[in-house]
């Protein structure tokens, strides 16, 4: 089972429920798949709310390789999701949001993820 302050979510793909998870590792592997200079170029992109499908692949892929799980590009390419599109949309939306905040597709977002308190607040 997920545990949604670790950012982990479930998400039907190919039948069983699986979870994915963003880990610094993950994230790593993004920012070089995107070109990004660092965590918040990464989130920033992420915001624009414009992804392609290859976008959402690469993500999903990272989500699984996060939770444990290897596939490539080409088995993500392969995998169903509920919904077809619109559920694959569903899916990375709810991973980012996970990763970056509840908010990170709303104004938020443009600013990237939100820092921890500081200690003692």
């Amino acid at each position: 089972m997920p545990n949604p302050r670790r950012g982990e979510i479930s998400a039907v793909l190919d039948g069983p429920p699986r979870t994915l998870v963003l880990t610094l590792g993950a994230l790593a592997e993004l920012e070089a798949a995107f070109g990004a200079a660092d965590l918040m170029a990464l989130a920033e992109r992420f915001s624009r709310g414009r992804l392609s499908a290859r976008d959402a692949m690469r993500i999903i892929a990272a989500g699984l390789g996060g939770a444990g799980e290897a596939v490539s590009l080409d088995e993500v390419a392969r995998m169903r999701a509920d919904g077809g599109a619109a559920g694959f949309a569903r899916i990375v939306t709810a991973l980012l949001a996970a990763t970056f905040g509840a908010d990170a597709g709303e104004s938020e977002a443009s600013s990237g993820p939100r820092p921890p308190p500081p200690q003692g607040a």
